[in-house]
């Protein structure tokens, strides 16, 4: 709301709320702060190699109520206009950017980097609405078209490409995949090659450490069977001592039996009278 009069030098803005008029000697006015949706239709607009293209965008945008300046700048130049007559000026100053910036680029430039022209017509549009007191919130390219097939040839390009770079990235998927098999395989062969040559080692050792052991338990085994024979040995020498003892007591004893006998047989063989003289000599 716009308030001029009395006592309104200059005009009071409201932008949303409450005021007082004095009817007849003051005056108010409203301007809209609604935001505006602009289709943004440019066609036929020869682009930088003079192929004729028709471009859609969609822009948002409204009048600034917050900053003072702007919404001043704004009540000049729509004051007493309607929403519509609005967003038709600012529809017409946005579509004659539009084609200003179609005009410096190529059909390829529009058409693959979207973003990029949507970025310029903001930029150039947003700086000249400005002093309008319009904020342009956001631009949006929606459409690009020619009737002369040419969007339609660079897409069959683009396709063919596309094709064409499918094909040899499937061929190169191939070939990798062969590659990488090989390289597998290799790796498997070689990993096996690898195990049997483990396992040989370990076979190997297992046989050097089984030799040694069984080397071992035959030498302890030959010990023991040496020393059991030594034993024996040693066993049977002091049976045959003790043996030969005993023959030896059991001669001397029967030596002396037979010495014994010999004396007796002597006795009584010896006369009576030598027995009675030696008898007296004792």
């Amino acid at each position: 709301m716009v308030v001029s009069g009395f006592c309104r030098s200059p005009p009071l803005m409201i932008a949303g709320g409450r005021v007082f008029v004095f009817p007849c000697i003051q005056k108010i006015q409203r301007i809209s702060l609604n935001t505006l949706t602009l289709n943004v239709k440019s066609d036929k607009v020869y682009t930088r190699h003079g192929v004729p293209i028709s471009v859609t965008g969609i822009a948002q945008m409204k009048i600034q109520g917050q900053n003072k300046q702007m919404l001043a700048a704004a009540c000049q130049m729509f004051m007493g206009k309607s929403e519509p007559q609005i967003a038709q000026i600012a529809l017409e100053t946005l579509e004659g950017h539009q084609r200003a910036i179609i005009a410096h680029l190529t059909v390829e430039e529009i058409y693959k980097d979207r973003k990029k022209f949507s970025e310029q017509v903001f930029k150039v549009a947003s700086s000249d609405l400005v002093n309008m007191g319009i904020s342009v919130v956001s631009y949006t390219l929606k459409d690009v078209h020619d009737d002369q097939d040419y969007l339609h040839s660079l897409g069959k390009a683009r396709t063919a490409q596309v094709q064409k770079d499918a094909r040899i990235g499937e061929a190169q998927n191939k070939r990798d995949a062969v590659i990488r098999e090989a390289h597998a395989m290799q790796e498997k062969i070689s990993a096996q090659y690898k195990n049997e040559i483990e396992m040989a080692k370990s076979q190997r050792d297992y046989e050097l450490k089984k030799a040694a052991y069984d080397m071992e338990v035959n030498t302890k085994k030959a010990e023991s069977d040496m020393a059991y024979k030594l034993q024996v040995a040693k066993t049977k020498q002091r049976i045959e001592e003790e043996r030969m003892q005993v023959q030896v007591v059991e001669r001397t004893q029967q030596i002396m039996l037979q010495e014994q006998e010999i004396t007796r047989r002597e006795k009584e063989l010896e006369p009576w009278w030598t027995c009675c003289w030696r008898n007296c000599l004792w």
